[in-house]
């Protein structure tokens, strides 16, 4: 039957929002897959809802078709991601699709996955109407960080940061808590929960001992991973929070050769030894670790913005003054030269929680323009 008409019908995105909607219940679950949802439609009635829950188990159109049963037959299957047509730890939803008798089927976002994507084509062979690109960018916005790791082999990387008027993440003393008010905290706890790792440096550790955990109820899902990147092993001390039973944690640092390594490990804590900031990066990637949330200080926060491994920027600016030049920076060092070698935001939302702006936006380096 080949393509359709390449603009679609309203029901075409009426269905479509619903298998969206379906997609984003996979939220915190799915990693490090992506989140997808699917809907089944016959003689203009859902006859069958799905969503992918987990790695491992059936995706999303299979579940759909399993709930629509014989109601599946020569009718419209929407999915807010291509089907695969790979072998991965399931078979190709394709598969699936060919054996239900569905008709035509409707998907969001391209797959971006060389070994599972191709699900298009294959259909369209076989002889189905195959719509493809309805709602894409509201589905995409569900796996930027999946298509990200896909295209990239690294993990998307929200740089997040609670600053002053003047751009201070803490005073002179170190002293941090609080800059911002209850409502910004409970939105960036948000993040957390739909992240996959936290990451500090040993500074913060030292300073502020955090337990970087979701203090808000998470609505599913483990706690994200905690995680230390040093130069090397820090300090030991017995009283650290990343220590206790809450979540796992690890500690990736560019030498180990020290003895506080051993006392770490013995105490439970994972040390890796890595070369270096990229190489800490991906192996955090290739453990399904593929959101980021990077709460460090401003040592590892100018790290991460001048070897461009911060993808996008979440500031929680408070309406105090700090001053000083020994108060902490959000980038510290030297920073730019030049104008035009300026970081920049890019699809910026702005946002008032309580007395504080939040400002979050697509980071854009001077390479990329």
């Amino acid at each position: 039957m080949g393509d359709v008409a390449s603009q679609p019908a309203a029901v075409d995105l009426l269905y479509m929002k619903r298998a969206i909607a379906l997609a984003k219940k996979g939220v915190a679950c799915t990693h490090p897959n992506p989140r997808v949802g699917a809907v089944v439609v016959h003689d203009g009635k859902i006859v069958g809802e799905g969503w992918h829950h987990k790695a491992g188990e059936a995706h999303a159109e299979v579940n759909a078709l399993q709930a629509a049963g014989k109601q599946a037959l020569d009718g419209t299957i929407y999915v807010s991601l291509e089907p695969c047509a790979g072998h991965g730890r399931t078979p190709p939803c394709t598969e699936a699709i060919l054996k239900a008798g569905i008709k035509r089927v409707v998907f969001a976002s391209s797959d971006p996955n060389p070994h599972m994507s191709g699900g298009s084509a294959f259909l369209k062979d076989k002889g189905f109407e195959v719509l493809g690109g309805v709602m894409a960018d509201e589905a995409d916005a569900l796996n930027v960080a999946f298509f990200h790791y896909v295209k990239t082999g690294m993990p998307y990387v929200i740089a997040k940061a609670a600053i002053s008027l003047d751009g201070k993440l803490a005073t002179r003393n170190h002293d941090s808590q609080w800059i911002t008010g209850a409502k910004a905290r409970k939105h960036a706890h948000q993040i957390r929960a739909v992240s996959d790792a936290i990451v500090i440096g040993a500074g913060t550790l030292k300073d502020d001992n955090p337990s970087l955990t979701v203090r808000d109820a998470r609505l599913k899902g483990e706690h994200p991973l905690r995680v230390v990147i040093a130069k090397q092993t820090p300090e030991f001390f017995s009283t650290c929070k990343l220590l206790n039973n809450e979540a796992r944690s690890r500690m990736y640092v560019y030498d180990a050769n020290n003895d506080y390594t051993a006392l770490w490990q013995a105490a439970g804590m994972d040390v890796i030894e890595v070369c270096n900031l990229q190489a800490a990066l991906k192996h955090l990637a290739e453990d399904g670790c593929l959101q980021v949330m990077l709460e460090g200080g401003g040592k590892l926060h100018a790290a991460f913005l001048e070897q461009q491994y911060a993808n996008e920027l979440l500031l929680y600016q408070a309406p105090l003054l700090i001053g000083g030049t020994d108060a902490v920076n959000f980038w510290h060092g030297l920073g730019i030269a030049y104008m035009a070698d300026a970081v920049r935001l890019q699809d910026i939302q702005r946002r008032k929680l309580g007395d504080d702006i939040m400002i979050r936006g697509k980071l854009i380096y001077p390479s990329m323009n």
